[in-house]
């Protein structure tokens, strides 16, 4: 069992700026270039269906086609690692020692205490967000807005989330839509993303209790077919499904966004 706890009420957290970040990271950990994931089951969940229908499956896939099991993706190669954690002590997250975590107002809508964390790198460049306090929803899904999608990492994580319909064992995820390019988004999610391995959206999202809210720790909090004149960032585009499982499975960047996303510790 990891050093997870369920998703409780979160206080809110004011601005953290660069001065008082160093308060909320604990000294490197040391952990060094050779760590991979280490999933906890012997398969990969399916997660375009409950059936598995469309799951690429492994971590390690290289081709649209992959399956089978959650095996070791590459590895991080941060030298060094530090803990994050908000001044309230209701969430931690790992992530190489150069990246900067910031708390930042979260966005209209949100639930009373929510919190908002952006993660970039010393460039400013955006790596992914912890949100918490997010409405419960379920958005539509006309038929005619489906597009395909491809699972190409996935990984089981230990966290506490609702179940019910249209769910699964909460998994670190990277995931392909297709439109008139391959759109990728990583994060956490127990939700499946579409039945016959089609969705409107990936959302990467883990339920909680209602009044609580969900809770988002990724890129995006849901990726689509974007149309051409769209902005993309932060999520990835590739011009075929094989670049999109070569990222997955060789980019060392992922490898640490996913040992960083793997370590979310949600606290009551």
């Amino acid at each position: 069992m990891r050093r997870i706890a369920s998703a409780g009420v979160l206080p809110g957290t004011a601005l953290i700026m660069a001065g008082a970040l160093l308060a909320g990271c604990s000294t490197p950990s040391g952990s060094g270039p050779a760590w991979t994931a280490e999933p906890k089951d012997s398969g990969a969940t399916a997660m375009a269906s409950p059936d598995g229908s469309a799951s690429a499956g492994a971590s390690s896939a290289t081709t649209p086609a992959a399956s089978g099991s959650a095996t070791a993706g590459p590895a991080a190669t941060a030298s060094a690692w530090k803990t994050f954690s908000d001044p309230a002590k209701t969430v931690a997250f790992e992530l190489p020692e150069t990246w900067i975590a910031q708390s930042v107002p979260p966005e209209e809508g949100t639930l009373p205490g929510a919190l908002k964390i952006e993660v970039k790198k010393p460039d400013g460049t955006f790596v992914a967000a912890l949100r918490t306090g997010l409405p419960p929803s379920s958005p539509d899904c006309p038929a005619d807005a489906r597009r395909p999608y491809t699972v190409l990492s996935s990984v089981p994580v230990e966290l506490s989330a609702e179940g019910g319909e249209g769910t699964i064992p909460p998994r670190v995820v990277f995931r392909a839509i297709q439109g008139y390019r391959f759109f990728g988004s990583y994060g956490i999610t127990n939700i499946v993303g579409g039945a016959d391995g089609q969705a409107c959206e990936l959302r990467n999202i883990v339920r909680g209790p209602a009044d609580k809210g969900d809770y988002s720790f990724g890129d995006l909090v849901s990726v689509r077919a974007f149309a051409p004149d769209e902005k993309v960032e932060p999520a990835k585009a590739f011009d075929t499904l094989d670049q999109a499982a070569t990222y997955a499975s060789e980019s060392a960047d992922f490898a640490n966004v996913q040992r960083m996303l793997m370590s979310l510790e949600i606290k009551n």
